[in-house]
């Protein structure tokens, strides 16, 4: 005898209370169990946990009071707070290599990293002169200061 197999036979589930949904989400999000290991132990869809991750995820963002504009906000700021640290780690590795000679930008970051600290650099000796290797400022001149000054 032949047994013929039943094709797309649901599987049905029993209806789970918010605790366990708030359960299941928390451990989720906490790293505890991933989406699959949840819907095997608690043997609820994947799609339904998918569900509740998303509901969860806007219910702490209502409850927190956070809205887009704030968020946005507050993004720029730390974009804000990033540049300036960028900048004076540029401005400190730009003094490094005009007192040392070492060009080390070149050799160990990005290539455009490395443009911005040679254009750095470039404008220090336009501002200060030259620097030499103990880092003493050769600075021009007071008549050729005086000479460009009267120029403008």
């Amino acid at each position: 005898m032949k047994h013929e197999k039943q094709h797309w036979r649901k599987k049905s589930y029993q209806k789970v209370n918010l605790e366990t949904k708030l359960l299941v989400v928390d451990q989720i999000l906490s790293g505890q169990l991933s989406n699959n290991q949840a819907s095997k132990k608690y043997e609820v869809p994947r799609t339904t946990i998918a569900y509740w991750l998303r509901k969860y995820s806007t219910l702490v963002q209502r409850n927190t009071g956070m809205s887009k504009n704030d968020e946005i906000k507050k993004l720029k700021e730390r974009i804000e707070e990033l540049e300036f640290q960028k900048d004076f780690q540029q401005d400190i590795i730009a003094d490094m290599e005009l007192i040392t000679g070492v060009d080390m930008s070149k050799k160990s970051l990005p290539k455009t990293l490395a443009k911005e600290i040679e254009k750095k650099k470039k404008d220090r000796l336009k501002e200060n002169g030259s620097m030499d290797v103990l880092g003493y400022l050769s600075k021009p001149s007071t008549k050729d200061s005086k000479h460009n000054k009267n120029k403008k």
